[in-house]
């Protein structure tokens, strides 16, 4: 499978789950760039959340 990757508008390039912050109060998990705090597509974090560096 294909590693996901998402540029942020900051520039930083999302590939890890510790890439992302997980904000917490909803049903659905809502992801944001831990550079800058720019919420990132749902489907994209959802990808993104399940990779972990080896």
């Amino acid at each position: 499978m294909a590693q996901a990757t998402h540029t942020c508008v900051c520039g930083a390039v999302l590939r890890f789950k510790q890439d992302m912050e997980k904000q917490p109060g909803s049903v659905s998990p809502t992801w944001r760039c831990k550079d800058c705090g720019t919420q990132i597509p749902g489907t994209v974090a959802e990808k993104i959340s399940h990779q972990h560096p080896s």
